[in-house]
């Protein structure tokens, strides 16, 4: 007891002296859209004494790594409930690690979700269902956390399109998701694709997708993939372009 009493001590004193650096550095990371974990009593209650003393005192990083590991075990015996606090701890200390927000959410929105749908323990398939889409929305809130604290980096817009497509078939969301992402400098390139493709299933914006996919049809060979292809038919049929006109007639006015 001792010994802890004397550890608590030192890092406490370590904490103290680096508060005038903390401060500064809070300042700057509030302008680089830096929402940090909150180091109250709900923070203190999950992840305990000591774990709350060495976040205080500066080592929130070796915390959120030791939780992270927890969750880990926990995502091997299926502790669906538990990974969500430990995920949401975790994230709340480095909420400027695009991993951790990534991992949960992918976590929550398809293995979480799959075996709740699974789930033979419950013999009423409403009830699985509903269980599975609010692990859905477990992921989903934390890719919408994840991009308050990270407006600048496109990867969790990706990600939110692709759970907004694959869970949700949600393509208005999904096609917003994406729209976002590619515009972000770090953004894949496959994301400005994604966005027409999401845009080609939203009713009533068939002009503005067909365009779109024309446009990335001009571009080249690299855009040119099976995907695209298949929705600028799919599109010519739904829109009554004419043969002359169509991507796919040899004698149409679109560069090859």
């Amino acid at each position: 007891m001792r010994a802890r009493f004397y550890a608590s001590l030192i890092i406490l004193a370590f904490g103290a002296l680096r508060l005038p650096l903390e401060e500064q550095l809070a300042r700057e990371h509030r302008a680089a859209y830096f929402h940090g974990a909150k180091l109250d009593l709900d923070m203190r209650q999950r992840v305990g004494q000591l774990g709350f003393i060495a976040a205080l005192g500066g080592f929130r990083a070796l915390v959120a790594d030791f939780l992270w590991l927890e969750a880990h075990t926990a995502w091997e015996r299926t502790e669906w409930g538990r990974m969500v606090g430990l995920f949401d701890t975790v994230c709340s200390l480095q909420p400027r690690c695009l991993m951790f927000w990534d991992m949960a959410a992918w976590h929550m929105a398809y293995n979480a979700s799959v075996a709740a749908r699974e789930d033979k323990r419950q013999p009423r398939e409403a009830l699985r269902m509903k269980a599975e889409r609010e692990y859905w929305k477990v992921g989903e809130d934390f890719l919408l956390r994840g991009i308050q604290n990270n407006p600048d980096h496109a990867l969790l817009y990706d990600r939110l399109g692709m759970i907004y497509r694959d869970k949700f078939k949600d393509h208005q969301k999904a096609f917003e998701a994406y729209e976002q992402g590619w515009q972000i400098p770090d953004a894949m390139a496959y994301v400005r694709r994604f966005a027409a493709y999401e845009l080609a299933e939203i009713p009533g914006r068939e002009r503005e997708a067909y365009e779109r996919l024309k446009a990335l049809y001009a571009e080249g060979e690299d855009e040119r993939l099976p995907t695209l292809l298949k929705k600028l038919q799919n599109l010519e049929q739904k829109l009554g372009i004419p043969p002359n006109e169509s991507v796919y007639n040899p004698d149409a006015q679109i560069p090859k």
